[in-house]
């Protein structure tokens, strides 16, 4: 079990990228990145929360923002709260674009993973890799 996991961690991460790529336009991170927006309440993160949701790097969060910023679906401004953090908001566009791609990372999960497990074994191992997940987390 540990070695499948650890084959699926190195290379399903690439898959589930290049699919967006081709079909949305989207790295998997430009795509996770705005899901995260989207959810957020304003539908805008401080930076430093973003690199957090995301499991990115403060400067690959940066770096992923000014690319996003660049093509129009995030804008990136100074907290009035606090004067040394910044907050980057989903716009209009993004948020177009992240429904947009939503369904093909969907028929990519599928087809990468879900079409190749059985439906009662879905629901075990969600819990099992739940309760190890939070284990994790609580560390």
């Amino acid at each position: 079990m540990w070695r499948a996991l650890m084959r699926i961690v190195k290379t399903l991460p690439r898959h589930l990228d290049s699919d967006l790529v081709r079909s949305a336009g989207l790295t998997a991170s430009e795509y996770t990145m705005l899901m995260h927006l989207s959810e957020a309440p304003n539908r805008e993160l401080r930076m430093a929360d973003l690199a957090e949701a995301t499991g990115l790097s403060a400067s690959r969060t940066t770096r992923l923002v000014g690319d996003l910023q660049s093509r129009g679906l995030v804008t990136k401004r100074g907290s009035a709260a606090d004067g040394r953090s910044n907050i980057a908001r989903l716009t209009a566009p993004g948020m177009a674009k992240m429904k947009s791609a939503w369904p093909a990372h969907l028929a990519s999960v599928r087809k990468r993973v879900f079409d190749h497990v059985d439906g009662s074994a879905v629901q075990r191992t969600a819990q099992v890799l739940s309760a190890v997940a939070a284990q994790l987390e609580d560390k």
